[in-house]
């Protein structure tokens, strides 16, 4: 073998695997056909779960570039509809202005500080495998040539070779009746509303900032990011002679500002940007929703897009991707160091597909509630009255977050099977958070009981798994996640794998924690 796993793919995905893959001790390769980093940027930030996870590998601030963690939103927007998030207890939906080329940058210098090889302007043209490992056809700057590991990860996009040199398939649907035109453009200032941030446009009214602003003829989006220029786009669904631009020729300012007084009713300046670009100036026609057939071919597995395309309405794309790469880090490496339990990379795809799943239905929904005419508008007037309840506010926002996701690891307390919460601890050297213990990304035992006995139960897997008395300081509560907990088990992904409530676990509490490091972590070392 040349090296552990070879990773197809040097984007957001990509590299956030192979930074799990490096901090779980496993020699990953990076892949990239691009000669360098690319300058196009394809998301303006970051939205759900996934903000806490990258907290959780100390990630969090060098992309916020404060100390302080992540804050969840006050508010947020579903198919258009406004969602009042303030007034949720443990909201659940959070957020991060970061765009992509510097989340990518963040990544690839936290892959580099691991010890990642990167090689870029390398294209994955062929694969072949056996029983025991992939044989990769690579094409580089200095010619062809081949490269030998036990696994092989695409996380090259929606037009993923590695897909299809694997045959596994793509189904799902393409449409072509949407145009979206997005450009970094500058509007007048006259026009902004000081209090709001949005826009006052004459012969329209009011327009929220970062919001899809949705007519009867379209939608509309004005998103003034801090220290960069606005971004403004438009989304129509276009009949014959209505904005039926020659989409062969190369947008234009012009034709975004005719967009956009179709969609709003009114004209709005637009001026190019000032300063230094990359700016921004795109059209899109159509798009894609489609999920692999199936995520591993043997030793070929899918990530991020390369495993499912969707509608990018919630910003839902990064969050899911980054959550993959997470899940399948500390499993390849398991499978690589030959403790990992039979079945326990398989269940990549079962717990990572239903989460693809629900977010391809959660963005359908989306862009069925944005669309034009008037059973729309009556079905957004329901749902508008829906989500004045606080229940149903908070079930759409666990949906978007990715939140709502239950593994199915076995076991009965209402914990199990679900991501770890925040906690401030006191493990002997004062008040620390969760995040700071998990930055390692090791399975984490967390013994809360009152006489700290339980730690000692994971004696025979203490190679894999840091066991931490700890107790919760008074000042903090005592119940995680509205439900009472004196013990957790975390697998690396920060799901949790086993929890107990009773204060002193009794020969069935610590038989079941038995079972729980076996099933996900192997067999004990003195066996």
């Amino acid at each position: 073998m040349n090296v552990d796993i070879i990773i197809a793919g040097a984007g957001p995905n990509g590299l956030m695997l192979a930074c799990e893959l490096s901090l779980a001790g496993v020699r990953p390769l990076v892949l990239e056909r691009l000669p360098e980093r690319t300058e196009e940027n394809r998301a303006n930030g970051l939205v759900g779960q996934v903000v806490r996870m990258l907290d959780r590998r100390g990630l969090h601030r060098r992309l916020s570039g404060q100390p302080e963690p992540p804050r969840p939103a006050p508010s947020f927007v579903f198919g258009a509809l406004p969602l009042d998030l303030g007034a949720l207890e443990d909201n659940p939906l959070y957020g991060l202005h970061v765009p992509q080329r510097r989340i990518e940058q963040v990544l690839e210098e936290r892959a580099v500080e691991l010890g990642v090889e990167i090689r870029r302007g390398h294209e994955l043209t062929g694969l072949t495998q056996d029983d025991v490992g992939v044989h990769a056809d690579v094409s580089g700057p200095d010619g062809p040539y081949r490269l030998r590991a036990r696994y092989l990860v695409g996380a090259d996009g929606g037009r993923s070779r590695t897909r299809k040199l694997a045959g596994i398939d793509f189904p799902g649907v393409t449409r072509d009746d949407t145009v979206s035109r997005t450009a970094h453009a500058v509007v007048p200032a006259a026009l902004v509303d000081p209090a709001t941030g949005g826009l006052d446009v004459p012969g329209h009214g009011p327009v929220p900032p970062f919001r899809h602003h949705r007519t009867e003829r379209g939608m509309f989006v004005y998103a003034p990011f801090p220290s960069r220029p606005p971004l403004v786009s438009t989304t129509e669904w276009p009949t014959a002679g209505d904005g039926a631009e020659a989409f062969d020729a190369p947008i234009t300012l012009d034709e975004l500002r005719l967009s956009v007084r179709r969609v709003l009713g009114a004209d709005l300046p637009l001026a190019p940007p000032d300063g230094p670009g990359p700016h921004m100036l795109r059209r899109l026609v159509g798009g894609n929703t489609r999920l692999a057939d199936r995520f591993r071919a043997g030793r070929v597995l899918l990530l991020g897009d390369a495993a499912h395309v969707h509608s990018a309405m919630g910003g839902p794309g990064l969050n899911l991707g980054l959550q993959d790469a997470v899940n399948l880090g500390w499993k390849l490496a398991a499978e690589v160091h030959g403790w990992a339990p039979p079945g326990l990379l398989d269940t990549y795809e079962s717990e990572r597909r239903p989460a693809a799943e629900r977010v391809i239905m959660q963005t359908q929904a989306q862009s069925a509630l944005v669309a034009p005419g008037a059973e729309v508008t009556a079905l957004r007037e329901l749902f508008a009255e829906l989500l004045a309840d606080r229940d149903a506010t908070r079930r759409v926002a666990e949906l978007m977050a990715g939140a709502d996701i239950r593994y199915d690891n076995g076991g009965t307390h209402p914990l199990t099977g679900r991501w770890a919460s925040d906690l401030t601890l006191d493990a002997g050297r004062g008040p620390v958070r969760l995040a700071t213990l998990t930055e390692n990304a090791r399975p984490l035992l967390l013994d809360l009981t009152r006489d700290a006995s339980l730690a000692g139960e994971a004696s025979g897997w203490q190679d894999r798994v840091d066991a931490i008395p700890a107790r919760v300081p008074e000042a903090a509560s005592a119940v995680h996640d509205r439900a009472p907990v004196t013990a957790l088990l975390l697998r690396p992904d920060c799901y949790v794998a086993w929890a107990s409530d009773a204060p002193n676990p009794d020969a069935d509490e610590r038989k079941a924690l038995h079972a729980a490091l076996e099933q996900w972590f192997g067999a004990p070392t003195n066996r």
